[in-house]
C-alpha cells in the first residue's frame, strides 16, 4: 500500500482561496429542489450563521443559505429555528447567532463568563446583580405564563440612554439570555424574541447533559471553525466564535499537537495560517452567488481582503453623502472571485428588486452581467418579486441593465 501524501505546508493564494471556498460549500451543484435536509446539511457545515434584523432585502440569516443552495422554502428555515421541533438554537456566537442544537453544550462556558462578568460582559454581570429583584420577576413570569416577548413581561419603563434605550423587561431578558437562563422559544413575524425555559424549549437530553470542559469546548469550537474556513489564520480562527486571543492560541496548539490542524503557509498572507486536515483541496470553483454582508466567507473583513484582494465594508451606518456602493451591498461572487456589488432593495409593495446601484470590480469579465442578471432573476423569485428593474448608478449599472434586456 503506497505510503500517504505529506500533508501541504505551503498553499498558494489561488490554492487557499478553493479551499476556502470548498470549506463553505460553494462550487458544489445546487439541488433542484432544496429542503429542510439541505438546510441542516448547510448549517452543519457552517457551524453558525449570523443573525440580523435589517430588512432591506431579506434579513441576513437567510442568505446564507440561499446563496449555497439557490431557492428554498423560507418557511423551512424558520421551523428548524424556532418551530416545534427545532434543530437550531439561538445564542451570541459570532454575533447573535443561529446554530446546530448541537453545539449548546460548547457554550456554556461563555454562558457562565456572562453570570461571572468576564471580559466583555462585565455590564451583563453588574446588572444582574444590581437588579436581582428583576431578574427573578422575569424568570417567575415566563415560568408562569409560558415563553414572552420582553414587551409583554411589562416589569419597567424604558431605558434612558445606554443600552439602546431598551426598557428594564428588555434588558433582563436578555441578561438571562446571555446566562443562559433564557432561551429563544420563536420569533414573532415582527422579529420580535419570544423567551422560554431552557429546560422547556431544549431537548431534555441536551439540556440535561453536564456541560464539556470549558477548554474542551473551546477545541471544539476552533475545530468547528477550522473545518468550515479550511485554511485559516489564527485571527480568522479567533473570530468565527469571537474568543479570546490567549485562549484561542492555547487551544491551536493543543489541535496541532494532536494533528488536528496542519500549520501551513498561505503565499501573499504574510502570517501563519493552519489547515483544516481533512478541507478539500478542488483545481477549480465555479458557480455564481450573491452574498450578504453578513455571510461567514466575507464576515470578517480582514479574511476576505485576503483571499479575493476586495475591500468589503458594511455601509449600512454610513452617512449616505459618505457611502461608496450604496446601503445594502451585497458582493457577488463569481467562480473564484468577487467580480461585482449591487446595493439591493426589495420593494415589496411593488414586487420590484430594485439594483439602487451596482459597481465593478476588477476581476469582472464579460460574462459578468449576464451571470449577476440571473442570480438577481433567481433571488427576485425566490423573494416573491415580480421582476427586477437596474437603476442607472454605478460604473457597471449600464452593463446590468443591458443583461435584463438581452
Amino acid at each position: 500500500m503506497p505510503p500517504a501524501p505529506a500533508p501541504l505546508k505551503q498553499l498558494s493564494a489561488a490554492q487557499a482561496r478553493r479551499i476556502a471556498l470548498a470549506a463553505q460549500g460553494f462550487g458544489r451543484a445546487r439541488p433542484q429542489a432544496a429542503g429542510r435536509r439541505h438546510l441542516v446539511d448547510v448549517m452543519a457545515r457552517l457551524g453558525v450563521v449570523q443573525i440580523d434584523s435589517v430588512n432591506v432585502v431579506s434579513r441576513t440569516h437567510y442568505l446564507p443559505f440561499f446563496s449555497r443552495l439557490g431557492p428554498y422554502p423560507r418557511e423551512a428555515l424558520e421551523n428548524l429555528a424556532w418551530g416545534k421541533r427545532p434543530a437550531f438554537f439561538e445564542y451570541w456566537a459570532h454575533e447573535a447567532s443561529l446554530l446546530p442544537l448541537a453545539a449548546q453544550p460548547l457554550l456554556r462556558w461563555r454562558m457562565e463568563d456572562a453570570r461571572e462578568g468576564v471580559g466583555v460582559w462585565k455590564g451583563v454581570a453588574r446588572f444582574l446583580r444590581e437588579h436581582p429583584a428583576l431578574m427573578e420577576r422575569a424568570l417567575a413570569a415566563v415560568a408562569e405564563r409560558g415563553p414572552l416577548s420582553a414587551s409583554e413581561l411589562e416589569l419597567g419603563v424604558k431605558g434612558a440612554g445606554g443600552w439602546w434605550g431598551w426598557s428594564e423587561a428588555k434588558r433582563a431578558a436578555e441578561c438571562l439570555f446571555w446566562t443562559g437562563r433564557l432561551t429563544t422559544a420563536t420569533r414573532r413575524v415582527t422579529f420580535e424574541r419570544v423567551y422560554g425555559l431552557p429546560h422547556e424549549i431544549l431537548p431534555a437530553d441536551l439540556h440535561g447533559a453536564p456541560p464539556p470542559a470549558r477548554e474542551d469546548a473551546q477545541r471544539e469550537l476552533v475545530r468547528i471553525a477550522a473545518r468550515a474556513q479550511g485554511v485559516a489564520t489564527e485571527r480568522d480562527l479567533r473570530d468565527y466564535f469571537r474568543m479570546a486571543p490567549a485562549e484561542t492560541r492555547a487551544r491551536i496548539a493543543e489541535l496541532v499537537e494532536a494533528g488536528d490542524l496542519v500549520p501551513v503557509t498561505v503565499r501573499g498572507w504574510g502570517q501563519g495560517a493552519y489547515l483544516d486536515p481533512g478541507a478539500r483541496k478542488p483545481r477549480r470553483i465555479g458557480g455564481a452567488a450573491l452574498l450578504s454582508p453578513f455571510d461567514n466567507l466575507i464576515w470578517f473583513r480582514e479574511r476576505t481582503e485576503r483571499l479575493f484582494g476586495v475591500r468589503v465594508r458594511l455601509e449600512i451606518y454610513t452617512p449616505a453623502e459618505k457611502r461608496t456602493h450604496g446601503y445594502y451591498i451585497l458582493p457577488f461572487l463569481e467562480d473564484e472571485a468577487i467580480t461585482a456589488r449591487v446595493d439591493l432593495k426589495a420593494d415589496r409593495k411593488a414586487g420590484v428588486l430594485r439594483v439602487m446601484a451596482t459597481h465593478a470590480e476588477p476581476d469582472a469579465t464579460l460574462d459578468t452581467p449576464g451571470r449577476l442578471a440571473a442570480e438577481l432573476r433567481l433571488m427576485a423569485g425566490w423573494l416573491g418579486l415580480a421582476e427586477v428593474k437596474v437603476e442607472p448608478r454605478g460604473d457597471f449599472a449600464p452593463a446590468l441593465e443591458s443583461a435584463f434586456r438581452d
